[in-house]
Order: C-alpha cells, then sequence, then structure tokens
C-alpha cells in the first residue's frame, strides 16, 4: 500500500479554509470544554511545578483562539472585498484590487475604531508613544559630559 501526504496530494482536493472551517467547527466546541477542564485543574492544584505547566498550556489555548479569531476577521474582510468587487462587475464598472498597504491602512482604521468602541485608545497610544520615544533616543548620539 503507498502512503501519501493530503497536503500534497491532488486527490485530497483544493484547500478552502471556508470548508474546512465550516467541516471541522465542532472542534470549537471540544476545546472551550478542554480549556474550561484546565482552568478547573488549574484553581485545584498545589503543586507549583504542575500549576505552571498548567498554566503555559492555558496560555497558549487562549493565544490559539485569538490567533483564530484574528485569521477569521481577516477572512470576512476578504470576503466582503470579494463580494464588493462582484457587484461592482456586474454592474459593469472595471474591477479594482486593493494594494497591500491599502489593506493595512483598513485593518489599522478598524483596529482605531475597536480600541475607540471598548476606551482602549488613549492607553494604547501612550504605549505607543513611550515605544517610539525609547527607539527615538536610542538613535540619537549619546550625550557626554
Amino acid at each position: 500500500q503507498v502512503q501519501r501526504d493530503p497536503r500534497f496530494d491532488d486527490l485530497s482536493g483544493e484547500y478552502k479554509p471556508e470548508i474546512f472551517m465550516k467541516t471541522y467547527s465542532f472542534l470549537d466546541s471540544i476545546k472551550k470544554q478542554e480549556k474550561e477542564m484546565v482552568q478547573k485543574q488549574l484553581k485545584k492544584c498545589r503543586n507549583m511545578e504542575q500549576k505552571e505547566k498548567l498554566q503555559r498550556l492555558l496560555n497558549r489555548m487562549t493565544q490559539q483562539e485569538q490567533a483564530q479569531k484574528k485569521q477569521q476577521k481577516i477572512r470576512e474582510r476578504e470576503l466582503s472585498l470579494k463580494r464588493q468587487q462582484r457587484e461592482l462587475a456586474k454592474q459593469g464598472k472595471k474591477p479594482f484590487f486593493l494594494k497591500k498597504s491599502e489593506k493595512r491602512k483598513l485593518e489599522l482604521a478598524e483596529k482605531y475604531a475597536e480600541l475607540k468602541r471598548s476606551g482602549k485608545l488613549e492607553s494604547f497610544l501612550n504605549k505607543k508613544r513611550k515605544r517610539n520615544a525609547i527607539k527615538d533616543k536610542r538613535h540619537l548620539p549619546s550625550q557626554k559630559n
């Protein structure tokens, strides 16, 4: 019997993230249950070494969840742009595709709008100013007396 890797084999079909997410959406509920179970174990745990391991696992789960949500948002944004282009094409207009820089600007504007809604915009801007000030100081020649 010949073994084959589905990632590189044409027999497996083309990878489409939307279909993949719909097909394996049940995994989200399983991951949520596992996360709750880890949180309960973390509360009960007395061993510091074990507690640290559980905390790292919980952090990793949370980061994976956030990354998945971010990817989903990006996918939805791209789909909406594609839909708009299709509508314009149906009306007989020439399609217009955004450059990477334009997409980045839209993403940044969306991020600022989200921060403004949640009320965290000022703290975000303060952190950014501090970071930029540190970078600027690093590039300035040092003052020797």
